[in-house]
């Protein structure tokens, strides 16, 4: 694996939680991707333009979240020992601004809707423990959302106002609960579900949360779970059908929710979509792939990863709803890229996530795919978390 965990990165998660991380790969679906329009005298743009978004001075930088034109996620000056800075974009490198509070040494951001951005950070001003952020578009208009009786937390998704992560501390008696904001740590909800022992939430959208939870509800195997606002209002998506004994969620947006399905210590991670219920799932796992994450949803199209051994090369993946309509993202990518992963994009359709190869030696880049062609949608995407 080239890249580190993509947009998930808690401290406390549990283990399994890790295979967000997994390589990717894909091949392009006949007649999904064309470059140009023969026989019309008439050359049209590509689907897609791959922009580097790693400012300058920067050795390492990875894109987790976009908005209506910005990007956010993190950066890292050099190897030697910097530690990562939540960053904002506006489509281009020289854009960048520097999210990372006052007081704090490390921070990054994951997520961003409405001018808004959600991430962690840590530094003297937290104990030196990890607290979930909500920024204002600056590093001076900063909320630190920990909870009291929190010791730590992280938010992963933001959508209308409301945010979703996590924490645990003595409240939780120390296992980590999925939470639910509203713009400040005293709005809090706590959305471990009855009969769970552990649980986090990645992805919102309108007055949906998704994620996980594990505990004798699941036979304590991680189950994907979409929830409505509470912890009584949780949805176990896990389908006896498929022969996964783990899944996980990660975003939802109009009704769709996608992650992914693994057999534990026998098979690799395969992407899948939901449509509200367990028994609506849908594998998003392209032919000749080892494994495939799908990590993020907007007008019925899916983005995420995928990974093939011979040869081993990860691949950033768009899916239009089906396993067969996969396109490789890669295709777009200046040269020098070969391994990307694509982690997020808005209601415009633009992609973001990170790419790497010999072009930036071998460590990640922030890449936006911007879109040439109209994405196909509804109106209020961008209102409803897209």
């Amino acid at each position: 694996m080239r890249f580190g965990a993509g947009r998930v990165h808690a401290e406390a998660r549990i283990c399994v939680t890790l295979l967000l991380g997994a390589v990717l790969i894909t091949l392009v679906a006949d007649g999904d991707v064309a470059l140009s329009q023969t026989g019309t005298g008439v050359t049209q743009p590509p689907p897609f333009t791959a922009i580097d978004l790693t400012p300058s001075g920067f050795a390492i930088a990875q894109a987790l979240g976009a908005s209506a034109g910005q990007q956010v996620g993190f950066g890292v000056v050099s190897d030697a020992g910097d530690l990562p800075h939540a960053l904002l974009w506006h489509g281009t490198a020289a854009s960048v601004v520097d999210l990372n509070p006052s007081g704090f040494i490390e921070s990054k951001g994951f997520s961003i809707s409405g001018g808004q951005e959600v991430g962690y950070g840590y530094g003297p001003e937290t104990g030196g423990a990890p607290h979930a952020l909500l920024w204002r578009d600056n590093a001076a208009n900063v909320v630190d959302l920990n909870p009291s009786g929190f010791v730590q937390s992280e938010s992963f998704a933001i959508s209308g106002g409301m945010q979703v992560g996590y924490g645990f501390g003595p409240v939780t008696k120390g296992a980590t609960h999925a939470l639910l904001w509203r713009g400040s740590a005293a709005s809090v909800v706590d959305l471990n579900p009855p009969g769970f022992v552990q649980s986090q939430a990645f992805g919102i959208s309108g007055e949906e949360q998704v994620g996980f939870g594990v505990g004798p509800a699941t036979g304590y195997q991680l189950h994907a779970l979409l929830w409505h606002g509470t912890a009584d209002s949780a949805v176990d998506l896990h389908s006896e059908g498929l022969p996964f004994t783990h899944t996980q969620a990660f975003s939802t947006s109009s009704g769709e929710q996608v992650g992914f399905g693994v057999n534990t210590g026998r098979d690799y991670p395969h992407a899948l979509l939901w449509r509200g219920g367990a028994a609506s799932v849908m594998l998003l796992h392209p032919y000749g792939f080892d494994q495939s994450q799908a990590v993020d949803v907007c007008g019925g199209q899916q983005v995420g990863y995928g990974d093939t051994r011979q040869p081993s090369v990860v691949h950033a993946l768009l899916w239009s709803g089906t396993a067969q309509s996969v396109v490789d993202l890669n295709a777009f990518l200046p040269s020098g890229f070969q391994d990307a992963q694509a982690l997020a994009f808005d209601a415009t359709g633009d992609i973001v996530g990170v790419a790497e190869g010999p072009a930036s030696g071998g460590s990640p880049h922030a890449f936006l795919w911007k879109r040439n062609i109209p994405m196909p949608g509804t109106p209020g995407q961008e209102a409803m978390g897209c």
